[in-house]
């Protein structure tokens, strides 16, 4: 069963004046060092990188429904990739614990993720589904 759904859509240049800004500040605050390291090895499309993993962000926190309160904080979600290459979301702290909280007894949670760019506009989009353990 679906418990939560979320999307988001995130500009590229506005991800890039923060890049510009405020710099190596900016990517501590908000991303991970697995979504740093990608970004900085794709030096083209380096603010498309970074303004999709903030989209997948967005989206997760409107997916369990608290949006960045109740402890759910931007760098407790980050985007990893599993061997197949497809994305999906690691999650920590109260990211982690607000997913736990709204699955139910008896269920696991699974994460769909989705991520699209075509400048000036990078989108994602986060199903949430409870499957039987």
């Amino acid at each position: 069963m679906i418990i939560g759904l979320g999307s988001d859509l995130c500009s590229i240049e506005r991800i890039q004046q923060s890049l510009d800004r405020f710099g190596a500040r900016f990517v501590a605050r908000v991303f991970t060092a697995t979504e740093h390291a990608k970004a900085e090895r794709r030096t083209l499309t380096r603010a498309a990188t970074y303004a999709k993993r903030f989209a997948a962000k967005e989206a997760f926190a409107k997916a369990v429904g608290t949006g960045f309160r109740e402890g759910v904080f931007l760098r407790d979600i980050g985007v990893v990739n599993l061997a197949s290459g497809q994305p999906t979301l690691a999650l920590t702290g109260g990211a982690k614990a607000r997913l736990d909280a709204i699955t139910p007894e008896g269920h696991a949670a699974h994460v769909h993720l989705t991520m699209t760019d075509d400048h000036p506009w990078a989108q994602a989009f986060v199903i949430i589904e409870a499957r039987p353990i």
